[in-house]
């Protein structure tokens, strides 16, 4: 069943990517964020921090040895001294009177002795906003040292930092859902269509295909190859349907032979009558078994349950062998047979089965050849292949008929008066496929010139 829309929304795996990715991506944002914030906002602070812990330190030091006098001197030349942050300071009497500061406003009382506080200071007239890192020493009679140094620059990338962070984590999630939302629907109406596809060929529909958007995407290469597969499967479902037929035609008269020469005998008088009748009803069993024998070893061969054995094979002997075989068979139809067998080639397979589709080919050439005609049996080296050529004098095969000639039961027009089951060329090409073999056929003049290119051994 086809999604509906609302629910591929929520549960589509292309929208949880994207979600998913938008996570990443914030995920990814708050790390950069915090990155730049240890950079432009901690590290800039502790060192602030460690730069007034240490004049705390000297000045306290200075306190207790020399009083507040000296104290306020020292903090007098603090702050004029040139500094990229500038100093600032309080001193508070125990009565809360200050002493000296170039603080404007008191700063608040805390329990940490670390603060900052934000005040104003006036330049020539001009407000200027300032931010200061303080820290608090207390000293044993009361009085208050507050130390602190400018951060107004820290601050003001503290807020920028964190305003690009909340604002960059808001714009990714927006980003995030509306790419999922887009990417679910793009890629869900590909799916969908896939889907009708398949829904359609289980109906019933044998000749429905995928479109193609020509993009050359991913989405285009799985079209393709369910494409292709379906081809095959219609291609199989047509021969399985032609197969059924051709077997159907095949058997009914060799069946009705043996059922006419059954009544005919129960009916005979004589002996010899007899003898006709039961040789009659042998052979036409005989072309049964034949016929089921053949189809079982191509079904076999095709799905894989023949075990092959895979070794290596003498093709210059197997080919010869093979011609050999025939010679008598030519002799008595008055055919030349003429071979052209390189020495020494081998490939790599099961025997029996090439041999058989050797045969097969050769069997096929001198049924078809008229007397005083020529069958020519070739096994050449082609590189990485050989090449095993089987031509005849025959009088070939019509072009449009050449791509059924492997069919099974399929018969040729200008063949059909010729002796044979249509089973032979069929079992040729299971044994090619099963070999990773090329089989090939194109018509002479005349003749028909048949080609099988098997993989040469290592």
């Amino acid at each position: 069943m086809i999604q509906h829309p609302a629910l591929r929304f929520t549960r589509g795996m292309t929208f949880r990517l994207a979600l998913a990715y938008s996570a990443w991506f914030v995920v990814s944002y708050a790390a950069m964020g915090a990155i730049a914030w240890r950079i432009f906002v901690t590290a800039p602070l502790a060192e602030v921090r460690a730069t007034v812990l240490a004049e705390v330190r000297t000045l306290s030091a200075l306190h207790e040895k020399h009083g507040d006098d000296a104290l306020v001197d020292a903090l007098d030349v603090r702050r004029e001294s040139p500094s990229r942050r500038r100093a600032f300071h309080a001193l508070v009497a125990p009565d809360g009177e200050w002493i000296t500061a170039n603080m404007p406003a008191p700063p608040p009382l805390v329990q940490s002795p670390w603060f900052r506080f934000e005040f104003e200071t006036f330049d020539g007239g001009v407000a200027r906003e300032n931010e200061a890192y303080t820290y608090e020493q207390r000293f044993p009679d009361g009085t208050r040292l507050l130390i602190a140094r400018d951060t107004e620059d820290v601050d003001e990338r503290e807020e920028l930092i964190g305003q690009a962070i909340g604002w960059g984590t808001a714009v990714a999630l927006a980003l995030g859902l509306i790419g999922g939302v887009l990417t679910s629907r793009a890629v869900g109406r590909r799916i969908d269509a896939i889907a009708g596809t398949a829904e359609r060929v289980m109906a019933g529909d044998l000749t429905g295909r995928v479109a193609l958007r020509g993009t050359g995407d991913d989405f285009d290469h799985l079209a393709e190859t369910l494409n292709a597969m379906l081809d095959r499967i219609e291609n199989l479902i047509q021969s399985v349907a032609r197969v059924s037929d051709s077997i159907a035609h095949e058997l009914r008269t060799p069946l009705a032979r043996i059922r006419a020469d059954l009544e005919e005998l129960d009916s005979a008088d004589d002996a010899a009558t007899r003898e006709t009748l039961i040789a009659q009803a042998n052979e036409s069993a005989a072309r049964l078994q034949a016929t089921f024998d053949a189809l079982l070893r191509i079904a076999r061969i095709e799905a894989g349950r023949h075990t092959l054995a895979a070794e290596s094979v003498n093709l210059s002997a197997l080919v010869s062998d093979a011609a050999e075989l025939y010679a008598p068979a030519t002799e008595v139809g008055a055919l030349h047979l003429a071979t052209d067998i390189a020495p020494g080639i081998r490939a790599r397979g099961d025997r029996d089965l090439l041999f058989q589709a050797v045969t097969n080919l050769i069997d096929n050439a001198v049924k078809y050849t008229p007397p005083g005609g020529t069958v020519r049996v070739a096994l050449a080296r082609e590189t990485a292949s050989a090449r095993i050529d089987v031509t005849d004098d025959g009088p070939g095969v019509d072009a449009a008929d050449l791509p059924r000639i492997t069919e099974r039961f399929f018969r040729a027009p200008a063949q059909a008066a010729a002796a044979g089951q249509g089973l032979g060329l069929a079992l040729v090409e299971a044994v090619a496929r099963c070999h990773h073999a090329e089989l090939g056929f194109q018509n002479r003049s005349p003749g028909l010139a048949a080609t099988l290119r098997l993989p040469i051994a290592n």
